[in-house]
């Protein structure tokens, strides 16, 4: 007999910005990813860490118990509350549990009222191998604590799609249509597989990533839901940058979608930070890719004139959570930032 859909069974992707119990991360240690200066990391990312666990208790995927104490080590100099960490022996071959961490779909009314799913995970299109380990960890964290796990069986990033908590899932052509994900499927069936497994009504398409991302066009970096017809949208005011045209595209598509109720998305703008370039790389700088936790919004800032801007337009979407800025500057050169290196877990 055919296994049930997380859909059939009643089950959904709650929005970000609905409470969570727990954010995931995957501690960084591939050096690969920041190639010359991953040392350079620690100081923001356990910023980011003290930052969660104001609202939320933190559980990190670490390899080992070495890795334990050296991350320990990193919270402590930043005075973190370690009473609100948890550390969990789920190997991971890189720090971007957003792609390779689990995806928590809720049912109030079901006996298992959390579930899993477990994508297939290639490293945005076998880029960076080996992945064999961050490919399993939802299975991993399923086993931990009982929770009934479900393998689609197709690549997919949690990076790549952004959700209202009440149907609509965003995503991008520029990804999810890529040969190197799912060669064999087109979009209506790839819609349906999202459908099926994150429990969503309709999928609204963009075109357009960001210049210098090597996901090739994860939602996360353009536009991000901030309630359930709200999206905050990155544009380019410079008309001789390269991503203009690309974020224009993206600007003027999503005037024309309609969520299920038939209204319009309420849009606002949010501008690019300056080119971040390192080691004559462009790198995928963009305020979109902050995270929403229970007591803060914590946002990547890049030491330029537009972070405070780009902090005011991202209060205001916020009135009831503190707006927090943290240099993401040595961050970006792994080509990701806070939301790319976090997971949540809902409460329910």
């Amino acid at each position: 007999m055919k296994q049930q859909t997380p859909k059939e069974l009643g089950y959904y992707f709650p929005a970000e910005f609905e409470k969570h119990e727990a954010t995931w991360l995957s501690w960084p240690h591939k050096k690969a990813s920041w190639p010359g200066k991953i040392h350079s990391i620690f100081p923001a990312y356990s910023k980011f860490v003290k930052e969660l666990t104001k609202g939320e208790i933190v559980r990190i995927n670490v390899n080992d118990a070495a890795m334990e104490a050296f991350a320990i080590k990193h919270l402590h100099k930043a005075d973190v509350n370690l009473d609100k960490v948890e550390f969990h022996y789920n190997p991971t071959n890189d720090a971007w549990c957003r792609d390779h961490g689990p995806a928590f779909l809720i049912n109030p009314n079901a006996e298992k009222k959390k579930v899993i799913v477990d994508w297939d995970y290639n490293a945005w299109g076998n880029k960076y191998p080996p992945f064999d380990l961050d490919d399993v960890v939802p299975t991993l964290i399923g086993n931990i604590f009982n929770l009934p796990v479900f393998h689609p069986g197709i690549v997919m990033e949690g990076g790549s799609v952004e959700f209202n908590g009440k149907g609509t899932v965003l995503t991008s052509t520029a990804c999810l249509l890529n040969p190197n994900r799912n060669p064999d499927l087109n979009q209506s069936e790839i819609e349906k597989y999202l459908c099926d497994y994150y429990g969503a009504e309709q999928i609204l398409w963009i075109d357009e990533g960001i210049i210098g991302d090597d996901t090739d066009g994860h939602i996360d970096d353009t536009v991000r839901f901030v309630n359930e017809d709200t999206v905050l949208a990155a544009v380019e005011e410079n008309k001789q940058d390269e991503n203009y045209e690309l974020l224009q595209t993206n600007l003027k598509q999503l005037k024309k979608l309609r969520l299920l109720n038939g209204r319009q998305l309420n849009i606002i703008e949010l501008p690019m930070p300056d080119k971040v370039i390192y080691k004559e790389h462009r790198l995928p700088a963009s305020y979109a890719n902050f995270y929403i936790a229970n007591h803060s919004v914590i946002v990547p800032v890049f030491n330029c004139a537009k972070d405070e801007k780009a902090l005011q337009i991202i209060q205001k979407c916020f009135p009831e959570r503190e707006v927090v800025g943290i240099d993401s500057t040595d961050i970006i050169w792994g080509l990701g930032s806070f939301h790319c290196l976090s997971q949540q877990e809902p409460l329910i």
